[in-house]
């Protein structure tokens, strides 16, 4: 395990030391049920009846694969994020990586660098550099308070709860892994994955208008920062402002791969995650499997909340210090649902 996941786990064992909460470790959770005017958790360590449930499992539970790789020839070999672990443990040839969020960009530049011929199917993305005048691009996040913005605030709730992640990675030497980067060192871009047939990748046209997009997008960012730090006064103290280089793409980007010709033996599916609520048992599922709440209160099951989910309350829910602010607005909600007490383990379980 890298440096900075030692550290956050030594942060979390410190912070369950400190905090000393009734915890339940390895206990896995089989079934949670409405039982009377609670809830019933059917566990490896026992069954609880509670008055509230709080779900913090998150959405990244079961890797997202499309449809199109059914017909995806038998000889090719497909893995999805979860299932890759180096690129020693690939098969000889190419490899086709699928989204170009933050795992489908690191796993090209891991895999690239490691010698092997890397294609990446660029979708929709948000671009961003990994530092931006001489600050890291979360710090400026959370100065211009971009990550505190709230759901009940944004246009488009749905939409901001699925954007891709950034294209950062959290590299020692903090280093950009946008597509020029990746393209710098050989991998090679195209569009999105529209279809396969008799062998052949269909790719959809749209590489330059999506790249562009990002492009845009990512320079409105920069303004935000900018702007921010003009009107804050503290322009003097970083370093000046610049722009980075639009995104490069081929003149021609080829609207289909020959998985014979091109030597990709591998398809690496980066393509997102869905929640696994398998064994939830109260009907406040969507048809898409979303529990369905309004700021991790599950209208239509008093006593069960939910937390660290995309854009949940605010922008930084699903992050891991950005979880907090929401569990402190909940807990008011709770308190209120279990009589203005204090809770204890009888009244909530965390289910985890």
């Amino acid at each position: 395990m890298d440096v900075f996941g030692d550290e956050t786990i030594a942060f979390l064992d410190a912070y369950a030391r400190r905090v000393a909460p009734p915890l339940r470790t390895h206990c896995l959770v089989s079934a949670v049920r409405a039982s009377g005017d609670g809830y019933e958790v059917e566990s490896s360590d026992g069954t609880w009846r509670c008055r509230a449930v709080v779900i913090a499992t998150g959405a990244f539970n079961v890797a997202r694969i499309p449809e199109v790789s059914r017909a995806v020839p038998p000889d090719i070999v497909q893995i999805t994020t979860p299932q890759y672990r180096r690129p020693a443990l690939l098969p000889t040839g190419g490899v086709l990586v699928v989204g170009a969020a933050a795992s489908g960009a690191q796993l090209a530049d891991e895999i690239q660098r490691s010698g092997r011929d890397v294609t990446l199917a660029v979708g929709e993305h948000v671009r961003a550099p990994r530092t931006y005048r001489g600050r890291d691009v979360m710090w400026w996040m959370d100065l211009t308070g971009l990550n505190d913005e709230r759901y009940d605030q944004v246009e488009n709730l749905a939409r901001a709860r699925n954007l891709p992640s950034f294209q950062i990675a959290g590299y020692q030497d903090r280093r950009n892994i946008d597509l020029n980067a990746l393209r710098a060192i050989g991998v090679r871009i195209v569009g999105r994955i529209a279809g396969v047939r008799e062998g052949k990748v269909q790719v959809s046209g749209s590489l330059r208008n999506v790249c562009e997009l990002a492009d845009l997008k990512m320079n409105r960012l920069l303004k935000i920062f900018d702007d921010w730090a003009t009107s804050h006064g503290i322009g003097h103290e970083i370093e000046p402002p610049h722009r980075f280089a639009p995104t490069q793409v081929d003149t021609s980007p080829p609207l289909s791969l020959d998985f014979a010709k091109s030597g990709i033996k591998t398809i690496l599916w980066a393509t997102g995650f869905r929640p696994d609520y398998s064994w939830l048992e109260v009907p406040i599922l969507d048809r898409k499997g979303n529990i369905v709440h309004d700021g991790g209160v599950v209208i239509k099951a008093p006593g069960l909340y939910v937390l660290g989910l995309p854009f949940l309350r605010r922008r930084k829910s699903s992050l891991i210090d950005g979880v907090g602010d929401d569990a402190h607005d909940l807990t008011a909600h709770l308190l209120s649902h279990v009589g203005l007490r204090s809770a204890s383990p009888a009244d909530s379980v965390a289910a985890r």
